[in-house]
């Protein structure tokens, strides 16, 4: 039976929030925390990007150091070559998605005539099918093992060109479609409709991006994913932690997750990969959230301060009596219920003008010795421009990391600007 499977972006698209970022220890820590929980892949940025190159070869490192496995880390890409071949320059970057838009109004819109979208349009004009073809066999020629094909815009593009798009995608050796509901146009009705069509016609594997313009962001992930599946196909959500992302965000992780494991018509009869572990929900959340610096919504799905939480006197009872009166599923399983403490007197912390005694004390709290004076210093002064680097203070995750993969950190806050 097909599978699906979860593709996170937070680290691609949900760092392309307005106003918002992550340092580059951030996304490492979140592909970490993303492996931890068994998700399949994780879309982790940009490799043809200068200020990417050191952390993306970092990370990928990491997962030749068996660190980062088995989740897969993949790259985005426009459909240009030049952008290709700097992605693949380093030789470790094994998974990339190519992205270009395919609706009539973005191809008008962006292009202006340069490029359009059938041969038979104009033949002395760049089409978009050839363009793509060339880029997919580029990419396979550079030594990518996984290609996968974004159709931006697919929502607002007519059934009979995506279909023409997504075969064209499949014969030039492509692994997945990826479609994009780019606006977050797509209701679960039409989406459901129209995957399950390329599903049928194209029968290779689909990625569902999701974007939650009209709130409808995991509702059309899930009855995608519900449209491939029926279609014979797997199926791949992208997803970001705490529905980071452009505008209105990202189909959120732990609501997809939910949706798959808890809803009616969902649970048991669609099989969700076997390695996601739902009690790292709390973790990741409440990580993503001090990293962005955006708190988690009271009433966010699972992960929310009241998400458990009763007050009016029927469901106060109910709940006392039998928990499952008014709750659909455990607070155990997404990592949640044991107390959190918080120091309200003396606290050492480490940043960027700590001293050795004070460095040394974290460190003995977090039970990790060094073997000597000097290892105590090196690591100090990682620690020191890690604060800098995330203008924060760190965390006991990225303290761990610091101190456990030193030259890992170091590549991964060392940036150069072009001159």
């Amino acid at each position: 039976m097909p599978k699906i499977y979860i593709v996170d972006v937070t680290n691609r698209d949900g760092v392309q929030t307005s106003r918002l970022g992550l340092a580059k220890l951030e996304k490492t820590i979140i592909n970490m925390l993303l492996n931890e929980m068994g998700i399949h892949q994780s879309e982790f940025g940009f490799p043809f990007t200068h200020h990417e190159k050191n952390y993306i070869e970092a990370n990928l490192e990491l997962a030749e150091m068996g660190v980062l496995q088995p989740i897969k880390l993949s790259g985005w890409c426009p459909m240009r070559a030049e952008e290709i071949k700097e992605s693949f320059k380093s030789g470790k970057l094994k998974n990339v998605n190519l992205s270009i838009s395919t609706s009539q109004l973005m191809t008008e819109g962006k292009f202006s005539g340069r490029i359009v979208r059938n041969p038979e349009e104009n033949p002395a004009v760049p089409n978009l099918l050839d363009i793509m073809t060339e880029n997919v066999q580029l990419a396979k020629s550079l030594g990518a093992e996984i290609v996968g094909v974004n159709a931006e815009d697919a929502s607002r593009t007519d059934d009979e060109y995506l279909v023409r798009f997504a075969l064209r995608a499949k014969e030039a050796g492509a692994d997945r479609f990826r479609y994009c509901d780019t606006l977050g146009y797509d209701d679960p009705f039409t989406i459901y409709r129209r995957i399950r069509m390329i599903a049928e016609e194209v029968k290779m594997p689909i990625e569902l991006h999701c974007h939650n313009d009209l709130g409808l962001g995991v509702a059309c992930s899930v009855a995608g994913a519900k449209a491939a599946i029926d279609g014979g196909v797997d199926a791949y959500i992208n997803t970001a932690i705490n529905s980071m992302g452009e505008r209105a965000g990202n189909a959120d992780l732990v609501s997809v997750i939910l949706a798959m494991k808890k809803a009616s018509g969902l649970a048991g009869k669609y099989l969700l990969d076997e390695q996601v572990d739902l009690t790292k929900a709390w973790k990741i959340a409440k990580y993503a959230s001090y990293a962005f610096g955006v708190p988690i919504p009271m009433n966010q799905v699972g992960v929310g301060a009241n998400a458990f939480a009763h007050e009016s006197g029927i469901h106060a009872d109910g709940a006392l009596k039998n928990r499952r009166n008014y709750e659909l599923y455990d607070f155990e399983e997404l990592g949640r219920g044991e107390p959190e403490i918080i120091d309200t007197g003396r606290e050492i912390t480490a940043g960027e003008y700590s001293g050795i005694k004070g460095f040394r004390n974290v460190y003995d709290q977090l039970e990790i010795e060094f073997h000597n004076d000097k290892e105590a210093n090196d690591i100090l002064e990682l620690v020191r421009y890690a604060n800098v680097h995330t203008q924060k203070p760190l965390v006991d995750d990225e303290l761990r990391f610091i101190a456990k993969y030193p030259d890992m950190a170091r590549k991964i806050m060392t940036m150069t600007p072009l001159r």
